[in-house]
Order: C-alpha cells, then sequence, then structure tokens
C-alpha cells in the first residue's frame, strides 16, 4: 500500500482555505491514509470522505514533508484515473447490493 501527493495546483483562497495553493494526499488505504495525516500534523476532521476519492488537502510546505516521508508524487491524471476506478467500484457495489442510486 502506498500513499501519494499529486502537483501543487493554484486555488482561491477562502475562509476555510487561505492558501493560494494546494494539492491531494491519497493512499490506496483509508487507515494508512489516516496514519499518513497523523505524521504530517494534519487533523482527522480536515478529512475529505465525502469526495468521490476521499483525501486530505495539502499546503506546499506540507507536501515536501508529506514528501521526505514517503509520500510517492504522481501526475493528476493519475489521480483522475483513481477517482474513475473508485466511481466505478462504487456503481458496482450499488448493482451488487440491488441498489441502482434511484428513489421509489
Amino acid at each position: 500500500m502506498s500513499v501519494y501527493v499529486d502537483r501543487l495546483t493554484a486555488c482561491i483562497p477562502s475562509r476555510q482555505w487561505p492558501f493560494a495553493y494546494c494539492c491531494h494526499l491519497l493512499a490506496d488505504d483509508t487507515m494508512q491514509l489516516h496514519a499518513f495525516a497523523r505524521q504530517l500534523g494534519l487533523k482527522r476532521e480536515w478529512y475529505q470522505a465525502r469526495s468521490v476519492l476521499p483525501h486530505y488537502d495539502l499546503t506546499a510546505m506540507k507536501r515536501r514533508f508529506a514528501l521526505r516521508l514517503g509520500a510517492i508524487p504522481i501526475e493528476f491524471k493519475d489521480v483522475h484515473a483513481r477517482i474513475l476506478a473508485a466511481t466505478k467500484r462504487l456503481e458496482e457495489n450499488g448493482a451488487m447490493n440491488g441498489t441502482d442510486g434511484s428513489r421509489s
């Protein structure tokens, strides 16, 4: 199992995120992601579980620290591929569970 960070990208600062750049911290396993986030000093409430691909947002400084701790740099196209795979798994699980997402 591995932990990944994508490239820093420009973002619009807000009250919740007052930084001009961010990237994403991702992992193959949720428990591993949380353990790595703890090493970075991230708070659990910063975890974005409702995203199609659960992740933590990182500042430039935290990204550098994550790389020093062994996170693997990946390109956004790889993140996009992971999102598509996660979406497909969700759809398959819904089909296997007899749910199609529609309301009766």
